[in-house]
C-alpha cells in the first residue's frame, strides 16, 4: 500500500465513525420542524419533487436516461483515478451552481426547474464515478449501488445508518436487495431527498435572494454527493 492509499484508507475510517454516528438531539428534533415546512411548501412544488425524484429513481435502476457511452477504467492506481474523480466533481459543481444562480433568479416557476435539473447532475456524476473507479454502470447491480450512495448522502442520520450497512457489506447484503424497480421502496426514497433539501430550496425560491442561495445551496449538495461516492467505492476497493 503506497501513501496516497494509506492516507485515503485514514480518511475512509473518520468517514466511516460519522456515517455511524447515532442521530444528534438536534437531528431528531429536526423531523416536526420539517413536517411544518413541508406544510408551507405549495403543492406543485412538491408534486414537482416527487415525480422528478421517482423518475431519476426509474433512469437508475433500468439506466434507460444513463447507459454507460464509455467503459470502466479498469487499469489505474487509486490515485489516478481519484485525480479523475476531483476534475468531475469540479465539473459538475460549477454546473450546479450555474443552475441553481439561473433558476434561483427567476423565481418560482425557474426555481420548479432546478429540482430535475440538479438530480440529472447529481446521477451523471455517479455514473461518472462509477466508471472511473472500474465499474460496469450497464450492470443492474452497479446502477442499485448508485442509488444507495445517492440515499446515503441525501438522509436523515436515521436513515443514513441503515443504508450503510448494506454497503458496507454490499456483497453479502446483495441478495436481499431489491431485484426490480417494483420492489424498491422509491416513496421512502424520495421522501428523505426531499426532506433533506427542502429547507435550502424554498429560500431558493424568494426574490432578491434567490440566485444566491440557488448557487450555494447546489454546490454544497453536489460537493457532499462526492464525498459520499468517493468513501462508498474506497469501501469496496479496500475491501
Amino acid at each position: 500500500m503506497d501513501s496516497y492509499e494509506e492516507k485515503a484508507l485514514r480518511e475512509l475510517k473518520l468517514w466511516q465513525i460519522k456515517m455511524t454516528k447515532r442521530p444528534s438531539l438536534a437531528g431528531r428534533m429536526t423531523k416536526p420542524v420539517q413536517t411544518k415546512i413541508n406544510g408551507l411548501i405549495p403543492d406543485v412544488l412538491q408534486h414537482t419533487i416527487t415525480f422528478g425524484v421517482k423518475n431519476m429513481v426509474k433512469a437508475v435502476l433500468y439506466g434507460s436516461d444513463f447507459m454507460a457511452k464509455k467503459s470502466a477504467l479498469r487499469a489505474a492506481s487509486l490515485e489516478e483515478r481519484e485525480k479523475l474523480v476531483a476534475e468531475k466533481l469540479a465539473f459538475y459543481k460549477k454546473a450546479a451552481a450555474t443552475t441553481g444562480a439561473g433558476t434561483g433568479a427567476g423565481g418560482i416557476i425557474l426555481g420548479l426547474a432546478d429540482f430535475p435539473l440538479l438530480l440529472g447532475l447529481k446521477i451523471k456524476f455517479l455514473f461518472d464515478a462509477a466508471l472511473i473507479y472500474g465499474y460496469d454502470v450497464n450492470d443492474f447491480q452497479e446502477r442499485l449501488y448508485i442509488l444507495y450512495l445517492f440515499e446515503l448522502t441525501f438522509s436523515s442520520q436515521e436513515r443514513r445508518c441503515e443504508v450503510f450497512k448494506v454497503l458496507l457489506n454490499w456483497n453479502k447484503n446483495l441478495k436481499n436487495c431489491p431485484p426490480t424497480m417494483e420492489t424498491f421502496d422509491w416513496r421512502s426514497f424520495q421522501q428523505e431527498y426531499r426532506d433533506y433539501i427542502d429547507i435550502a430550496k424554498l429560500l431558493q425560491l424568494v426574490p432578491g435572494i434567490g440566485a444566491v442561495v440557488g448557487a450555494l445551496a447546489n454546490y454544497k449538495l453536489v460537493d457532499k454527493l462526492g464525498e459520499t461516492a468517493k468513501n462508498g467505492y474506497r469501501m469496496r476497493l479496500f475491501s
